[in-house]
Order: structure tokens, then sequence, then C-alpha cells
């Protein structure tokens, strides 16, 4: 067995992961953990890359010798560098509102057609437009995406990763090139944009300066739903995934884009995933407005929470998750009960977060069947949301499918599964590696005991909600 060091960059946290993989053997552990907290400057909700790369160091400093490193991260923010390679100024936070009612002037059919992309106010090409004629912008000389700032920090090789650079919305979803013309059209230098590179090439020697060894940095799916989908232990392609955490992306794998009007108008997405596939997916709200609820509260005990939930009446109350009025920080609270109708103590918010959430899993599952022609029979819940045991039953119940829920560390797992294949410690292609995670991870199964006709009720009722 050989080991490998997952670097793990989530919304709200980081971590690096130690993980051991060999034929027939795969093994996790976590090494470190830090926060991710976001700072606000000067009226501007910044990333503090800084920390985040510490907390990186410091992670692989005590995973000891490996044999790689591979780095995920969310996607869409980007660091901007100068002609000498230095930073210029901290990443741009994805909920800062400097894209509120920012459009590109291309056609979103046009747009759609070329890129694939889900239309999310925050996607890097609005970033870009919002940052026009800013001077950090006019001098900048370079643009890495937050997984590539930081293996470049590590290697001192700059790239983009192509599974997180098909989020940019800048990137030809037929070609997997760069769409320069889509650039040039708003303005934006296609010189920024270093050359693309694919899960499992090698990005480079780890500087010899940071005393982490003579190891390499191998190229994951850097955007850390890829990793997250090749951790998902499906036995056929019929699956649908939900990889659930601040987000939740809930989608099918592909072999091909579906760039219908259809597809369009319902808001889905056609992201690049490992060995050419492509994740068909919509962005759903998530555990967003739950984790904002206990910050609000003091951070009480989520489990004791869970449980006082699911003694609450089912539907007492829904929101609609997809409403962009949940998307900023702060005053959670008040937004969900204003939207619900009513004040509502905290176990009935929970319970209405959950029930909207399963019903937003429920739709976006049943769209991307179909949407696709993909055919599902099971649910897979990956990521921290696999341990939220009413969330994973009330999916099944909602969806009427089982639910397989882990592993909740499918991101690193991923992470790891592609260094492993690429430095020769396994072999196989995705439907391999999956099966090496159904050996070696416990799954938990659900399946659906709901009443179809109260769901259906219950979608109704979000229909006709807006978020005051």
């Amino acid at each position: 067995m050989r080991t490998f060091a997952a670097v793990d960059l989530g919304a709200s946290s980081g971590r690096v992961m130690a993980g051991r993989a060999g034929p027939g053997k795969l093994e996790l552990a976590a090494v470190h953990r830090f926060p991710n907290e976001p700072v606000r400057a000067g009226g501007t909700l910044h990333w503090d890359i800084l920390a985040l790369y510490r907390g990186v160091l410091e992670g692989l400093r005590r995973a000891g010798p490996v044999d790689g490193i591979g780095i995920d991260s969310w996607a869409v923010d980007y660091g901007l560098l100068d002609a000498t390679g230095a930073l210029l100024g901290n990443p741009v936070h994805y909920r800062d509102a400097r894209t509120d009612g920012i459009a590109t002037m291309v056609p979103e059919d046009e747009l759609y057609a070329l890129t694939g992309l889900q239309k999310l106010p925050f996607n890097t090409i609005y970033q870009l437009v919002a940052a026009a004629g800013t001077p950090q912008l006019e001098i900048a000389r370079q643009l890495l995406m937050i997984p590539d700032l930081i293996a470049y920090w590590l290697t001192g090789e700059p790239g983009a990763e192509a599974t997180n650079a098909s989020t940019t919305q800048l990137l030809d979803v037929r070609s997997g090139t760069w769409a320069t013309g889509l650039m040039e059209r708003l303005g934006i230098r296609p010189a920024l944009f270093p050359a693309l590179r694919r899960p499992g090439e090698t990005i480079g020697r780890v500087l010899p300066e940071l005393g982490l060894g003579a190891t390499d940095v191998i190229a994951v799916g850097s955007h850390d739903t890829a990793s997250a989908v090749v951790g998902v232990p499906a036995a056929s392609e019929h699956f649908a995934f939900v990889s659930c955490g601040t987000w939740s992306l809930v989608g099918v794998e592909l072999d091909a884009p579906v760039l219908t009007e259809e597809s369009r108008l319902a808001n889905f997405t056609n992201e690049g995933g490992v060995d050419g596939t492509i994740r068909y997916l919509r962005n759903v709200m998530g555990l967003w407005p739950l984790q904002e609820c206990l910050r609000e509260w003091g951070q009480p005990g989520l489990p004791d929470l869970l449980r006082a939930a699911a003694a609450e009446p089912a539907f007492g109350a829904v929101v609609d998750l997809d409403d962009p009025g949940f998307l900023p920080p702060g005053d959670m609270v008040r937004r969900i009960c204003r939207q619900a109708g009513r004040e509502l103590e905290p176990p009935a918010i929970v319970r209405c977060i959950v029930d909207s959430l399963a019903l937003a899993h429920r739709r976006a599952v049943r769209q991307a069947q179909e949407l696709s022609g993909r055919h599902v029979d099971a649910v897979h819940i990956v990521g921290g949301g696999a341990r939220n045991e009413l969330l994973c039953r009330l999916t099944a119940d909602a969806c009427g499918l089982p639910v397989l829920a882990g592993p909740v560390e499918a991101t690193a797992l991923g992470n790891v599964l592609v260094q492993a294949r690429a430095a020769g410690a396994i072999r196989g292609d995705l439907s391999a590696l999956r099966a090496l995670l159904r050996e070696t991870q416990g799954i938990v199964r659900y399946e659906p005991r709901g009443d179809e006709a109260a769901w259906r009720a219950a979608e109704r009722r979000v229909g006709s909600l807006t978020c005051g």
C-alpha cells in the first residue's frame, strides 16, 4: 500500500487526509482539520487564503512522507497574480454582493449552448465582468482557481485543472478548451488563463524550501464535487448522486453534455468530471440555511435538534431553497420564518429546512432523469449530509428510491483514488474504483416508505413561495 495526502478545502473548513491504497485496500484517516473563515474588509467579503495555505502546510507536515499530494476545493473563485507571480490581494468570496444584478450581455441560450452551465450569479464569468476596470484585474497577468493557486505555491507550476475550469462558464463544454472567443466578447483577456491539465497528470515536485520531501503534486478532480462523484460507490451507471454539504449537488453522470433548451430552462449544468465524464446536475442550496441557523443559535448540539425535528409534523412548514434570498449569510432564521409564514421554534425550523431540502432533492433527481434520459435505480448521498439520518430517510421517501448514504469523506476518497491510480498503486476505470469503495467503505441503505401524495402536495406548496 502507498500513502497519498488529500487536501480538501470546503466552504467552511479545510482538511488534510491521509489515504492508503493498494490492490483491494483503501483506508483514510484525518491528519489535520482547520477552519475556513471568510473576512469582510472594505465592504468586500474575502477568503483568508493565506490562513488556508498555512493549514494546508501544517497538514502536509503532519502527514509525513507521502507518495503524492492532491488538492480539491470549492468552485468558481480565483486568485490573480501579477507579472512576478505574486498574489494581488485575497480572493473575493462567491457570496460577496459584487455580482448582484450582473449580466454578460451574451444571450443566455447562446451562453448555455457554448458552456452548458447553470446560470448562477456567482459563476466566475460574472465575477470577472463585475471586476472589469478594477486595478487588480488591469495589472493581473494570470488567473488561478483556488486549488490551482495552492498547487502553484507548492510547486511553482501554474495551470488550470479541467474539472474546476469547467465551472467558470468560460470553457467550451464540447471541445473542453477555453472559450477564448467568448472571453474576448466580454473584454476578458484570454492570456489570463493558463494551460489546462487533466486529472491524473503530474503538476510538479514540491518546492524544496517547503521542507515536505521530494513529493509530486498530482492533478485530481480539483472541483470537490468532481472528486466526490469519483467517491460514489455505485454498482452501475443507473445512479443519481447528491453531494451534500453547504451545497447539495444533485445529478447523474453522463458521457456527453445535455444542451437542450429544456435543460437550460430547468437550470441544469454540465460540469466536467474525471475520465472525460459529464456531471449533469443542479446546484441546490444544501445545508447552508441549517448551518447559518445553528450559527445564529450559538451552535447548539445538532444531534439533539435533529431528534426533536424528527418528532415535528411533516410539512408543517416548507420553503423554496432555490430562492436566491437564502444565498447571503446572516439573518437566516428570520428569512426562513418569513417565507414559512409564521414564527417557528428551532426544532420546527430544522424540520422545515430538512423537509424542504428533501423536496429539492426529489425535484432535481426527477428532472435529471427526464432531461438526460438516464434512468435511476438508486440515489447515493455522499459528504456531510450522509451523516444526517433524517435527511437521508426523507430523501428516500421524497424520491421513492433507495438512498445509499456514504461515504462521508467521498471527496477525499475520490481525490486519493485518482492519485493512487496515477501512481500505479491501483488500476482500473471508474467502475473499478467504485468497486473498491464498496468493498472497503461503510454504506447505510434507506428504503422509501413515504406517502407520495403528501410529497406531491408539499411540492405544490413550495411552488408558490417567495423569500421576503
